[in-house]
């Protein structure tokens, strides 16, 4: 049982399964396509490609390898690795393990690094030949670190390949994991301070790709693409999660080069990719990538910044679709308002500053500094205290809509039937907008390592998933 109240957690009181038939853990979400057709192909990265077969082989033996380094449920285990297949199988052997799992951006300088180290305790940690290096001198200052692993496949003597080969996949142990368990940290960019962890269960990291599979967007013939860096969570719920969910095939791009993406769009036809407006805007200039290279493409996912409506228009007029521009958070998981296509009108595209509805999944909540619902209405925040807080906060307007009622997942004919009030977000920054998960954090505890309450208070995202799972740290 994990001790919540040690670490300054509240655990849920309602524990509702995810509806359907996929995985209610991590661990398993490779099982349903095993039984099915073992044979389709999984992942796709620049060392590697892997049936699901291949993948559940692999992620066994890594398993193994965590087991026999001292690795047990609730340790934390780190990694520091490009978008390559070694990243992936490392997570899944870490949720069949009931460990918990933390990604480290690889552009952080070396003290950001072991700051993260420290304060998660990691016990292991995942890195290439330079981060082995740049993390040796931080060592005194992460007692709970025990072990540190090469998994630089380049490097001539690559320990993370030799520990996989030498593992026997039978030898990984059967664990039962509590959905509702942490599953993994992700850490905030530290804009307003020392990067803070958001701890997230099974059950919400799943959530997202139960959602798609429910609404049928997507389909297993529908290749799911991911250039960003997966060390993000945010990226792993939107790319290989929903892939495996769906029984699709995940494409692992490791270059923000636009001829790059175009080359692996085009070569492993990919359906979908969550990005950035820079690189739209890159594919959008670049004479080096054609119409053509995009066909597969859908409608990306766009966020992480505000992107023009004419970067929008031309996107639509060069590649013949057009983007659908989200808000996600490191403490929701992921995206929590879209600006869908459809909704922008034929010919038009969306405001620049519009976030869109929210998800199926998440409700949008106005409540002020104490947690008390704000009347509807238009909301504008005192903007002396926003810039404080280095945060532009939205305006909210209530709108009639379609939302899931909360407290329950729903069905497209409850969600048809059921009007529930939606909040349309307008002019949204990072920062501007917190989750309010099942579990919340016990502030009687803020001596605790865990992450405090910080950045911008004046709206809040309440996350009425059906459930929970491991709370937020806010």
């Amino acid at each position: 049982m994990f001790d919540y109240a040690g670490h300054g957690l509240l655990a849920s009181a309602v524990k509702r399964p995810l509806p359907g038939d996929g995985p209610q853990a991590i661990g398993a979400i490779l099982d349903r396509q095993l039984r099915l057709d073992p044979h389709r192909l999984a992942l796709v990265g620049r060392s590697a490609r892997y049936t699901y077969g291949e993948l559940d082989q692999q992620v066994a033996r890594a398993a193994a390898v965590f087991h026999a380094q001292g690795i047990r449920q609730y340790d934390r285990v780190a990694a520091c690795l490009p978008n390559d297949v070694d990243i992936i199988v490392a997570l899944l052997a870490c949720a069949r393990l009931g460990a918990i799992w933390v990604g480290v951006n690889r552009p952080l300088a070396a003290p950001e690094k072991a700051y993260i180290l420290a304060d998660c305790g990691a016990m292991l940690y995942l890195t290439d030949t330079q981060g082995s290096e740049e993390i040796a001198s931080q060592r005194p200052e992460l007692p709970a670190l025990r072990r540190v692993i090469c998994a630089e496949r380049e490097a001539a003597a690559c320990e993370w390949r030799e520990l996989l080969q030498a593992a026997p996949p039978e030898k990984s142990p059967a664990l039962e994991v509590d959905p509702f368990a942490p599953a993994a940290i992700a850490y905030t960019s530290g804009t307003t301070g020392r990067p803070k962890g958001a701890v997230h269960s099974h059950h919400n990291i799943l959530l997202p790709g139960v959602i798609k599979v429910e609404q049928r967007e997507f389909g297993p013939e529908d290749t799911q693409g991911v250039m960003l860096p997966l060390t993000i969570l945010n990226l792993v719920v939107l790319a290989p999660m929903v892939a495996f969910q769906l029984g699709a095939c995940c494409v692992l791009m490791d270059s923000l080069k636009p001829q790059d993406i175009a080359r692996w769009v085009r070569e492993e036809r990919v359906r979908h990719f969550a990005s950035v407006p820079t690189v739209i805007q890159d594919l959008l200039t670049s004479p080096l990538v054609a119409p053509e290279d995009l066909a597969t493409l859908g409608h990306p996912d766009i966020g992480g910044a505000s992107i023009s409506s004419e970067c929008q228009r031309l996107y639509r007029e060069r590649f013949g679709r057009p983007l659908t521009v989200a808000y996600g958070m490191t403490e929701a998981p992921t995206i929590v308002a879209r600006v869908a296509h459809a909704h922008a009108g034929a010919g038009s595209e969306p405001q620049e500053e519009l976030c869109g509805t929210a998800v199926e999944q998440v409700e949008i909540v106005i409540v002020d500094q104490d947690d008390r619902p704000l009347p509807q209405g238009e909301l504008r925040a005192d903007m002396r205290q926003a810039r404080q807080q280095r945060a532009l906060c939205p305006r909210v307007h209530h709108d009639a809509g379609l939302l899931e009622p909360a407290g329950g997942h729903g069905s497209r004919a409850a969600r048809r039937h059921l009007p529930h009030r939606r909040y349309r977000l307008s002019g949204c920054r990072r920062a501007a907008l917190h989750s309010r998960p099942a579990e919340r954090p016990d502030h009687s505890r803020r001596g605790q390592r865990l992450p405090r309450r910080g950045g911008a208070r004046t709206v809040h995202a309440s996350r009425r998933c059906g459930g929970g799972g491991a709370g937020n740290q806010r």
